[in-house]
């Protein structure tokens, strides 16, 4: 009896050395799921849902929506979203667009009349339904709902942004185009004030803080050119009344440079040589940081007074000469080791409307244009001839409009410009 006691404590002693030194099962991952019956859908959108484990007390909330031909489930396993609400405790949205244009398929509507106006309907409303699920069925912070998404996803997001400023604080599209832009007011270049005016006109009498905006963009895109980056910058910071000019440039890595406008409303991330394939491989987390999901103190809105819309500030004109005559400003808007960005502003200085422009002007030793957008560009050696295109050559009397490029060498110019009317 008593060598069975001993060989039967042994046996549990044993057992109880095994059960330390073996892992236990491991803790099941968090999986995308997708929810149906989430509200008024008027867009028909799929709703697919990622909640880590570990969801944060009153949890922030994330719309991250894919490109045309793409799908939420593909968005959610190629980026890095759903690994850093594992870390930070967030929940995220997926949908999944459905509409098709141009020969693309899968693309959030933000061309129809009913997608460019607060409750208007289509898919912005299907959307905010989203967000309206999960901040009743998981007690999320609605003082923490933010957009971001790729392409089609990045117009939905300033689409949002315009049309619910009351629901979504802040967002983050990669390589989008502004507000508007597939409207009925197009794409086609704008001064800042008229590209904060289709903003403002998307919920009149709307008075509340307007959200931050992180844009981001790769000089060598080929689908949506890289000057829409810029053409952002002018709409947003002209909601929020700040410059055009930014209060800071930094270099976070290599080829990657960022530009802060006011206090921090308004962010843009050029991301030199990347085509048209963000976000990569770290850029959420900069993302989640701008947004203060991380844990971080992101800066505060800004409301500008609604009956007074925040206006570009521009000289006032002397006497315009007699007939047709221009003018031509060069504006240095950010430099890098080895290459540079620009923007030059054509005045009509004239009595009359002009119906075309040119511009020349002579490149110094070792500059060179690598991109031109809102203008046709001619070279001949050093010498640099910008024409109108069809939508910006008509400038009435004290109008302006503008092109922009970017080019290798020092920002610096070493001749003046000299600028034709016709």
């Amino acid at each position: 009896m008593r060598r069975f006691w001993k060989l039967t404590r042994a046996a549990a002693l044993l057992a109880a050395l095994f059960a330390l030194v073996m892992p236990g099962p491991a803790a099941s991952a968090a999986a995308l799921t997708e929810v149906t019956n989430f509200g008024p859908n008027p867009g028909n959108l799929r709703m697919y849902l990622y909640v880590p484990n570990a969801l944060a007390p009153n949890p922030g909330v994330v719309v991250a929506m894919h490109g045309c031909n793409g799908t939420a489930t593909g968005f959610y396993q190629s980026t890095e979203f759903a690994s850093l609400a594992d870390r930070y405790g967030f929940i995220v949205i997926y949908p999944q667009a459905n509409k098709s244009i141009g020969g693309m398929t899968n693309c959030f509507d933000v061309w129809s009349n009913e997608a460019l106006r607060h409750d208007g309907g289509s898919d912005p409303v299907s959307i905010v339904s989203m967000v309206r699920y999960v901040l009743q069925r998981y007690n999320a912070d609605p003082e923490r709902v933010f957009a971001t998404g790729f392409s089609s996803g990045a117009m939905e997001t300033n689409n949002l942004l315009a049309t619910y400023p009351d629901v979504f604080k802040a967002g983050a599209p990669f390589a989008g185009i502004p507000y508007g832009c597939f409207g009925p007011a197009g794409c086609g270049d704008k001064t800042p004030q008229q590209w904060g005016d289709l903003v403002r006109n998307a919920y009149p009498g709307y008075t509340g803080p307007r959200p931050r905006v992180m844009t981001w963009h790769g000089t060598n895109d080929n689908v949506l050119n890289y000057g829409m980056l810029q053409e952002q910058v002018d709409q947003w910071t002209n909601v929020f009344g700040i410059s055009q000019t930014p209060t800071r440039t930094e270099y976070p890595q290599p080829n990657w440079v960022r530009r802060v406008y006011g206090s921090g409303e308004v962010e843009a991330w050029t991301i030199q040589g990347a085509g048209h394939d963000l976000p990569h491989p770290g850029m959420a987390a900069y993302a989640i940081s701008f947004f203060g999901l991380d844990g971080s103190t992101p800066a505060p809105p800004t409301s500008p007074s609604p009956s007074q819309p925040p206006v570009s500030p521009s000289p006032s004109p002397s006497q315009p000469p007699a007939g047709r005559a221009c003018e031509a400003t060069y504006a240095l808007v950010n430099q890098w080791p080895g290459g540079f960005q620009a923007e030059v502003t054509v005045k009509n200085t004239g009595s009359s409307p002009i119906n075309g422009w040119t511009v020349q002007w002579t490149l110094p030793s070792g500059q060179s244009i690598t991109q031109l957008w809102n203008g046709d560009l001619s070279t001949s050696g050093s010498n640099v001839t910008v024409r109108n295109v069809s939508w910006n050559g008509n400038v009435p009397a004290g109008g302006s409009t503008s092109f922009g490029f970017l080019g290798s060498g020092t920002g610096q110019l070493s001749s003046s410009l000299t600028c034709t009317a016709s």
